[in-house]
Parts: C-alpha cells; sequence; structure tokens
C-alpha cells in the first residue's frame, strides 16, 4: 500500500514538474520548434557527412549545420527583409496618396459590371466587399510597417532567439539520435510504437518544410517575373507577397496575380491581362498542382484536402508556425488512430469472433 502511494506522488511530482518546464520554455517555443525541424530536415546530410568522415560529431554538426544556415536562414532572412523593405515602401505611398486601392477596385467595377451584378445573385453586396478588400490591403501594409518598426526596436530580440535556434540546432543535429533514444526508453507507449511515432514526426516535418517552402521560392519567382517583365509597379514586393500566400495550398499566389490581371484589362490593357492570365493558370498553378502532391502530400501520406484543412487550421491555431504544425498534428492523429486500429480494432475483432463462436457451441449443445 506504501509502495503504491510511493509511486503516485512520484508520477504527480513527475507531471508536476513537467508541466513547470514546459511554461518555462513557452517563450521559446518558436526558436526550439524551428531548431527541432532544422534538425529534422539536415539529420540526412550528417548521417552523410558520418559516412564519408567517419564518426566525428562536433565536425559534422558543424558542416550541417553550415549547410542549413546556408540554405534555409539565410534566404528566409533576405526575403524576410525584402518583404518589410517593400510593405514599407507601399505603405509609405499609400500615406502620401501615390497609390489608392479604393480606385483600382472601382476601375474594375465600372468595366465588368457582370462582377457586381454576379456577387448580387449571392445577396453580397459590392460596396462593402471593396471596403473590406481596401481595408485588408491598408491593414498589410501596415502590418509589414510596424514588423518593420518593431524588428528596428527589438532587433536585440530577433538575433537572440536567432542566435538560440542556431545554437540548439547544432546540437540536436549532434545527439538528436540518442535523445530519440532516451525518449524511446522514458515514454509507456511500447517501443514500436513510439519509433513510428518519431518517423512520422520526422517525416511530415521533413516534408512540409521543405515542399512548402520549396513550392513558395518558386511560386513567388514565378509570380516576381512575370511582375517585373511585364512592367507592374513593385514587382519584388508582389514576388514575394505570393511565396507567402503560396504556404496556403489551393488558394496560394491566385490571391494576387488574378486581381492584377482583372485590373490589367479593366484599364484596356488586353495583352497583358491575357499574358498574366495565362501565365498565372498555366505556370504559377500547374508549379502549385504538380509539386504540392510531390513534395507534401506524397511524403506525408495524407489526402491533398487534408493537407490543406491541416495547413490553414494550423496558421489559424499556431500563427506562421502552424504551416508545419498543422500537417504534422494531422499526421500524428493519422497515426495514432492507424496504430489503434491495427492494434486494438484486430483484437476487438478477435474478441467478438471468439464470442460468436461460443454463441454458436452454445446453441449447438442446447439442440
Amino acid at each position: 500500500m506504501y509502495a503504491k502511494l510511493e509511486t503516485r506522488t512520484f508520477l504527480a511530482m513527475l507531471l508536476g514538474v513537467s508541466l513547470a518546464f514546459v511554461l518555462l520554455m513557452k517563450p521559446f517555443f518558436g526558436p526550439i520548434f524551428w531548431a527541432v525541424a532544422m534538425a529534422v530536415i539536415f539529420h540526412p546530410v550528417e548521417r552523410l557527412l558520418e559516412r564519408r568522415l567517419g564518426d566525428r560529431p562536433n565536425l559534422n554538426a558543424l558542416i550541417t549545420l553550415a549547410i542549413g544556415i546556408v540554405i534555409v536562414v539565410i534566404p528566409v532572412l533576405g526575403l524576410g527583409a525584402a518583404l518589410i523593405a517593400e510593405g514599407m515602401g507601399v505603405y509609405q505611398q499609400i500615406q502620401e496618396g501615390e497609390i489608392r486601392p479604393g480606385e483600382y477596385i472601382d476601375q474594375i467595377n465600372e468595366s465588368f459590371p457582370a462582377i457586381q451584378a454576379f456577387l448580387a445573385q449571392f445577396d453580397v453586396n459590392f460596396g462593402e466587399l471593396r471596403d473590406r478588400a481596401v481595408s485588408a490591403f491598408l491593414g498589410g501594409s501596415q502590418f509589414l510597417a510596424k514588423q518593420a518598426l518593431g524588428i528596428g526596436q527589438n532587433t536585440f530580440q530577433f538575433f537572440l532567439a536567432l542566435a538560440l535556434m542556431v545554437y540548439l540546432t547544432f546540437f540536436l543535429i549532434r545527439d538528436g539520435q540518442k535523445l530519440i533514444e532516451l525518449l524511446i526508453r522514458a515514454l509507456p507507449l511500447g517501443d514500436e510504437r513510439e519509433r513510428l511515432l518519431f518517423a512520422k514526426f520526422a517525416e511530415v516535418t521533413r516534408a512540409t518544410v521543405k515542399g512548402n517552402l520549396l513550392i513558395a521560392v518558386i511560386q513567388g519567382a514565378l509570380g516576381g517575373l512575370i511582375f517585373w517583365v511585364l512592367g507592374i509597379t513593385g514587382a519584388l514586393l508582389w514576388g514575394v507577397v505570393m511565396a507567402v500566400v503560396s504556404l496556403l495550398p489551393a488558394v496560394g499566389a491566385a490571391i494576387v496575380w488574378v486581381p492584377v490581371a482583372l485590373y490589367l484589362a479593366a484599364i484596356g490593357e488586353a495583352i497583358p491581362a491575357l499574358v498574366l492570365t495565362g501565365y498565372g493558370v498555366v505556370v504559377i498553378g500547374l508549379a502549385d498542382n504538380l509539386l504540392r502532391p510531390i513534395f507534401v502530400g506524397r511524403d506525408t501520406k495524407m489526402p491533398d484536402y487534408l493537407v490543406l484543412l491541416s495547413t490553414l487550421g494550423g496558421i489559424v491555431v499556431f500563427g506562421i508556425n502552424g504551416f508545419v504544425m498543422g500537417p504534422l498534428v494531422a499526421a500524428l492523429f493519422m497515426a495514432f488512430w492507424g496504430i489503434f486500429i491495427r492494434e486494438f480494432g484486430h483484437e476487438a475483432h478477435l474478441a467478438a469472433q471468439t464470442d460468436v463462436s461460443a454463441r454458436e457451441d452454445a446453441s449447438t449443445r442446447e439442440s
């Protein structure tokens, strides 16, 4: 009796200390999460270096980290800096009256009155829709301006988080396999199940980060290129914006290039409008439709609609980190239920068959 009390007390204190530790680490959630993601993505590189250079964990981890910084960290920082700088420029132009998004929407409405008539069939007020679009545009540019100001005021905090992420990534690359084995020994889920879940975690993280970021860069580059060729103002900004919104499956860059194509048609630029429309549908659209199932859906073994819903839900719940965490939660959900159905569902089926056989034998004896 006393031994049971000791065990329960210990488990309660273990749970309490674990929760306290999680709360302690909560301010560093972003750096920790991305350090884990970086370590998972570049783990194959570390294994390759281990085969080539031998068992030199510090050197292998350092080289792997340097490769990760060059491939991922520096381009992402450059992309973010370009987005904020261009957004600041657009915000200033809006404030000075050089850019008037409301007038652009009114121009589209005047040139294509059928749009307003079509929306009226669904009881959608074009005026309200216009005001919301203008507010969203102004809010987006203001948000970028605030982010630029915030980063300028919190430069030390930003680079501290970045340095913490890089620091943790080094140790996770070097000691990641040992940590996984330690967790497998500690967690009371069964070693086989835990290995399956860790493998699914690595698979989904690698697929979503690698796939989504690669697709975003490709679509942003393609969109920015056609805007530059057509002489559209702010091609770099719109390319970066298309890269960001490309993180949303099935919607993505069309949020940007479709309104621009409509505006070009509204002001009489028929050929650029047709070129942009054809390019957007064929080149940008196919880049998303062909590459996303290959890089994301295939590796995660999740249907496209689940990838879309989990990505959108993840962004709503977790913010920008949600484009990875959403599909990750969905994949783990499917993995847990797969284990349950395979193990407990099979046992329940055997028990039901045994029960039916017993009833049939009892009925036979009675007759």
